[in-house]
């Protein structure tokens, strides 16, 4: 499970940073003003659909449901099932493609009501229909890829959403050089988008055994697919509750000037932890929790619960308190270039120390989910996401009134640890979690590891961050020193506290996983 992890890891780290500059390349474009408000209110649209699909959501659903076919009743048969999904997947998403394209007006009022009578309306518009065409290539993309976690090869699934930031950053610097009007430069980026997905699905085409990971590919609609359908439709939304909260806090912030703008922002610097372990639990967590229920081996389970809840708080804990004592240098460093102002880097700072705060839940609501799915229970997560993102946008609304785009953040941190609390509870109640006791020692001791690097970090970061104050590149310098050095503190704290045992660790990365697949499997 640990090599799977850190494949996995890898890609997405490596997709994440590449958002990053990704994202301070459009800041710089873009600025935070109703372009950029009207770019981005259109961007959570397609990247809501997008993370339904990708960075394991849709894995919760299929991976399971092949692996009972697999082991029941054959290669053949799960590769039928396989094709069957493929295509409905892929008819399904381009018939609602073109219907979006023609209730866009209708979708973005309800998604950002603030725009209404406002030219912005107009422009997210036109900008989310160039993106539209993305949602089309990735459904066929992401059931090859969620084929791909099934059979124990995650290298791809972890690497393919590396082409989508490429094509950004290339478009995004040519039109830096440029300097073109900010409208025609956000439909030149919304158009990059929709082709991104086609060059990511061209990639996956190349590949020879793609036919018989899914074949016969066509378009079905009896039983047994409607019933899978309405088994894996919860689970997926359930998978994309975090995307839900900023679609949640966009409409909210959308009555206010560049509020849309500083939540998305801030959200981009939780999504790079959020997404290490979000995609990482999706990707290897729910194979490997299916396989240790099907075979009946509760010592298994129990260990792959453990570890993953062992692996999600640690790094979620750390990552949490060094996002608030540093939010203010890193937003500065990533963001404050071109149209994207000092008065802009403060204001998404502030929303940054509150979205923080909902990390930890997040995180562990990413950990807990695994252990529904791979039962098939998809309603369970549904209904706390339900839960979760009601809560939320009560207490964004109210906040909001009185804390502005600050208090927005703060209820979208309530409602996730509504989320967490939901699935916590009923857990506890259908199944319970089956959590070793080594865990139980560990966990206390992972939270004691983080309070002391934080404390240190602060101190240290107190000192010395007015030294590199007015210097990009003495900031950034600095900022990597400071994190570097925290990691550094944090790693050896946990050797020390006997929470890792690094030469286990390193077998561990070693160590294929040895699956329950037969010699010959096809490898994606």
């Amino acid at each position: 499970m640990i090599r799977s992890f850190v494949t996995v890891l890898s890609g997405t780290l490596s997709s994440r940073l590449l958002g990053f500059g990704r994202d301070a390349l459009i800041a710089a474009l873009l600025g935070a003003g109703p372009f950029a408000d009207a770019f981005l209110a259109a961007f959570q649209l397609v990247n809501v659909v997008r993370r339904l699909l990708t960075e394991g959501a849709l894995n919760a659903a299929l991976v399971p449901a092949w692996l009972r076919i697999f082991r029941q009743e054959g290669e053949s048969r799960a590769a039928a099932f396989a094709g069957r999904v493929l295509g409905t997947v892929s008819a399904g998403l381009l018939i609602a493609t073109l219907a979006l394209a023609l209730l866009m007006p209708l979708a973005m009022t309800v998604l950002a009501p603030g725009f209404a009578g406002d030219e912005t309306l107009t422009m997210a518009v036109n900008d989310a229909r160039l993106m539209l065409p993305y949602l089309a290539f990735a459904g066929p993309s992401t059931v090859l890829l969620a084929l791909s976690s099934a059979r124990g090869r995650f290298a791809l699934a972890a690497f393919a959403p590396l082409l989508f930031n490429v094509a950004l950053i290339a478009v995004t610097i040519v039109l830096l050089m440029q300097q073109p009007d900010p409208a025609h430069a956000a439909l030149l980026l919304a158009a990059t988008i929709g082709i991104a997905g086609l060059l990511q699905l061209a990639m996956l085409a190349q590949r020879g055994d793609r036919s018989t990971i899914a074949a016969p590919v066509r378009v079905a609609i009896d039983p047994a697919m409607r019933g899978f359908f309405a088994r894996a439709l919860p689970g997926m939304v359930a998978s994309a509750g975090p995307q839900l909260l900023a679609v949640g806090g966009a409409i909210i912030a959308s009555t206010t000037p560049s509020a849309v703008s500083w939540l998305y922002f801030a959200n981009r610097l939780i999504e790079l932890p959020l997404g290490l372990v979000g995609v990482a639990m999706g990707t290897v967590l729910i194979p490997e929790l299916t396989r240790a229920l099907h075979a009946g081996d509760d010592a298994a389970l129990s260990e792959v619960q453990s570890r993953g809840l062992e692996l999600t708080m640690g790094l979620a804990l750390p990552a949490t308190l060094g996002l608030m004592i540093l939010n203010a240098p890193i937003i500065r460093l990533l963001f404050e270039h071109g149209a994207f102002s000092a008065a802009d880097a403060t204001a998404t700072a502030q929303v940054l120390t509150w979205l923080a705060a909902a990390l930890p839940a997040q995180v562990l609501t990413k950990a807990l989910q695994p252990a529904f799915f791979a039962r098939e229970d998809t309603q369970t997560p549904l209904r706390a996401t339900l839960i979760g993102c009601g809560a939320a946008i009560a207490l964004a609304f109210l906040l909001g009134q009185m804390f502005a785009a600050s208090g927005i953040a703060a209820g979208l941190a309530l409602g996730a640890w509504a989320n967490a609390a939901v699935l916590l509870r009923r857990g506890a109640a259908s199944f319970g979690f089956a959590i070793s006791s080594a865990t139980r020692r560990r966990l206390p001791r992972i939270a004691f590891a983080a309070a002391i690097m934080a404390a240190a970090l602060w101190a240290v970061a107190a000192v010395t961050l007015h030294a590199a104050a007015g210097s990009h590149f003495g900031a950034a310098l600095l900022l990597a020193g400071l994190i570097g050095g925290a990691i550094m503190l944090y790693a050896a704290l946990l050797l020390v506290l006997d929470v890792v045992d690094w030469r286990q660790t390193l077998q561990a990365i070693r160590q294929r996983s040895p699956g329950n697949l037969p010699a010959g499997d096809l490898h994606l």
